[in-house]
């Protein structure tokens, strides 16, 4: 059965809408031209994706499923545009991504001294775009830190670095030389707690440091920095990430019972380039 990749994005936008209204608005359609799609994509698949009512549109089963497999299928379809869109102007392009606080200068340069007929780019990631960037064609490979989503990714250990408590420069544990994760159990965590699994088997205090709360949205490590300095709480950052920015109103420490963060070195498993293993091989020869 061939899939319509139309159909798999508008079922995309009303997955991720909960609301047939909203997704035709995304989508730049009429709803009832989006719900006849959706119903023909059940009707191809045999199954029904929603349930619905005049209050809500919920996934079923069946839906999750779906959802999960479209969005790589979605990510590959358009890497692909762009990859052959490349080879179409004759741009011989191979770019690399990189987390604040990781320097790629050796691994680039020794890279393209070996194929100087490729264009080597670097492009800076966040951590809410180093794994979305690679399944979308944006980048070749990838140097992101754990964890990430495996899922369709190939993925090459770089090197491990401790991780440092980032707190108000007055803080109580400021200037000490190392500190448990258990002392920052009363502290309110300011990032995704995905980032710091650790954090989830802290007792809950009354600083609701063990709960799933909503955390506040940062764009850049900078924005984290400033919400410390100015409104308190903690961030938890690999050691290189926390140094590469200079804030005086702000203070790191290391916590000593918690394991490194890890750098890896991903691209995606859709691609067979020698390339990829190439680079990571130079990548990791560089640590």
């Amino acid at each position: 059965m061939d899939v319509d990749l139309r159909k798999l994005r508008y079922f995309v936008a009303v997955a991720e809408e909960s609301h047939f209204g909203r997704a035709a608005e995304r989508l730049h359609i009429t709803q009832p031209v989006l719900s006849r799609q959706i119903r023909a994509l059940e009707h191809e698949l045999r199954a029904e994706l929603f349930t619905r009512n005049k209050q809500s549109t919920a996934l079923t089963a069946a839906g999750r499923q779906l959802l999960e497999d479209a969005r790589p299928l979605l990510a590959g379809a358009r890497a692909l545009g762009l990859r052959v869109q490349r080879a179409a102007r004759g741009a011989a392009t191979f770019t690399v991504g990189f987390m604040p606080g990781i320097t790629v200068t050796g691994a680039v340069r020794a890279f393209a001294a070996r194929h100087p007929e490729l264009i080597v780019e670097v492009v800076r990631t966040s951590w809410a775009d180093q794994v979305r960037a690679v399944h979308e064609g944006l980048l070749d490979v990838s140097f992101v830190r754990l964890p990430v989503d495996r899922r369709g990714l190939a993925l090459r250990p770089v090197f491990r670095e401790p991780r440092v408590a980032v707190l108000p420069a007055h803080h109580r544990l400021a200037g000490k030389e190392s500190i448990g994760i258990a002392d920052l159990a009363a502290e309110r965590l300011l990032q995704d707690l995905d980032a710091v699994p650790e954090w989830r088997d802290l007792p809950d205090r009354a600083g609701g440091a063990a709960t799933d709360e909503p955390r506040p949205v940062f764009r850049s490590v900078e924005e984290k920095l400033e919400h410390v300095a100015t409104t308190g709480g903690v961030i938890v950052l690999p050691l290189s990430t926390a140094t590469y920015y200079t804030h005086t109103d702000v203070a790191h420490v290391p916590i000593g019972d918690i394991g490194p963060n890890e750098v890896c070195l991903a691209w995606s498993t859709h691609r067979d380039s020698p390339l990829l293993p190439e680079f990571a091989d130079i990548a990791a020869a560089q640590h």
